[in-house]
């Protein structure tokens, strides 16, 4: 059974929502985010990244960093920008990206069932980056950016979905990267219907958003130790989330581009991969469409890489394509054991398209690239269920939830 808790939420006023709204804190640099709010005071990377309004060379994780973001997000809460819903609500936010819509329901979900497993993941998390989310939403007594949930799609709750988007969308904007992002607000009755049939959903699946949930539990565990009489609905044991169903998710491939070569010369590193792969030379870039292949491009050159069958293995995980590359190529041949943390290997975002694999090879910044096949959502989900955990970037979700359009307050009364 999965709780839709349904909260009092902030949201930007309708007039200036789409200057507010802003990429997830994640997919940027410190230096990127600096130039990105260039003359708009209302991005709420001000409150996501809020080192952009101290000095250079600020540490992003010290204490000054994460005060400045709860006076940003204070002061934007309460100088007009946020209007707030005085009702517990649930939204529903839907993006557009290249003609391909995907819907979902923004809500809280509890932190026990996160704890029990009826939110299941898929990520392991590293413990600066959690401590750094854990922080942040302390400070502000916030959750600032929802977490992105997806579920075994229902028609029942499609209907209801599709009864709250006949109405006019209270938002309706357009990023500066295309994507459109329209906002519906729910009634009594649509609330207490999604309540009632998230009851017969068994499982919830973090697609994206690891560190943010796994923070914002600790948060709450940390709210519930000074509050040992804590009743279990204090806003504290729930966090922002959107739920999206699983057959509107796309996940577009997540690319190696890598130093070097070991030691190997070009030649021996070919002669190497054929007793993997079959290897062939393409006339252009290659993109795999079907598991189990890879483009590869080095030296001014693309080739498709199949593997094997003796390495397609029967275990969910050993038979990603990200795991075959790893445990075949990376690790074997170029030494890299550990890509979370080996500064060989770097990773770029299917958005980014082929050519940005080119131009970081062609400039000498990397040896070599793979263009991967996308991992599935089932092969995400399947992986989930048995408790097994993805290889590192094996997911990249697109479009991509905008921060700032809801805010969860921790302190607030239900």
């Amino acid at each position: 059974m999965a709780t839709l808790h349904p909260f009092k939420g902030y949201r930007p006023r309708k007039d200036i929502c789409s200057q507010v709204a802003a990429l997830p804190y994640d997919v940027m640099s410190s230096e990127e985010a600096r130039e990105m709010v260039k003359d708009k005071p209302l991005s709420f990377l001000h409150v996501d990244r809020a080192e952009i309004d101290l000095p250079e060379g600020t540490d992003i994780y010290s204490r000054q960093v994460y005060d400045r973001a709860a006076k940003n997000l204070n002061s934007m809460l309460n100088d007009g920008t946020y209007i707030h819903d005085t009702v517990p609500m649930l939204y529903v936010y839907r993006l557009t990206m290249d003609g391909r819509s995907q819907t979902g329901i923004v809500g809280c979900c509890a932190v026990d069932e996160y704890l029990d497993n009826t939110i299941k993941k898929h990520e392991l998390t590293r413990a600066d980056k959690e401590q750094d989310r854990i922080n942040h939403v302390d400070y502000c007594d916030a959750n600032t950016g929802p977490i992105f949930l997806t579920y075994r799609h229902r028609e029942d709750i499609d209907k209801v979905v599709e009864d709250i988007t006949s109405a006019p969308a209270e938002y309706d904007f357009v990023s500066e990267d295309g994507v459109r992002h329209q906002v519906w607000l729910s009634d009594e009755t649509s609330v207490r219907e999604l309540v009632a049939l998230f009851k017969a959903v068994d499982s919830l699946y973090i697609a994206d958003g690891h560190h943010r949930s796994a923070s914002a539990v600790k948060v709450g565990l940390k709210r519930r130790n000074v509050k040992p009489g804590y009743s279990g609905e204090e806003e504290f044991n729930f966090f922002l989330s959107v739920l999206f169903p699983d057959n509107q998710l796309r996940i577009m491939d997540y690319n190696r581009v890598l130093k070097d070569l070991n030691g190997m010369t070009n030649d021996e590193f070919l002669a190497a991969l054929v007793k993997k792969f079959d290897v062939e030379e393409v006339s252009s870039a290659f993109s795999p469409s079907i598991p189990h292949t890879f483009g590869m491009y080095m030296d001014g050159r693309w080739y498709k890489l199949t593997a094997k069958a003796e390495l397609i293995h029967g275990d969910a995980v050993e038979r990603l394509d990200v795991s075959i590359l790893q445990n075949e190529v990376f690790a074997p041949m170029l030494g890299i054991g550990d890509p979370r943390t080996d500064k060989r290997i770097d990773f770029v975002g299917g958005i980014r398209g082929l050519a940005e694999l080119e131009r970081r090879v062609d400039s000498g910044e990397m040896k070599l690239a793979f263009a991967m096949c996308p991992t599935s959502v089932g092969e995400l989900m399947a992986i989930a269920d048995s408790g097994k955990i993805m290889p590192p970037k094996s997911t990249w979700f697109e479009p991509k939830l905008r921060s700032g359009i809801f805010i969860h307050k921790l302190s607030e009364e239900a």
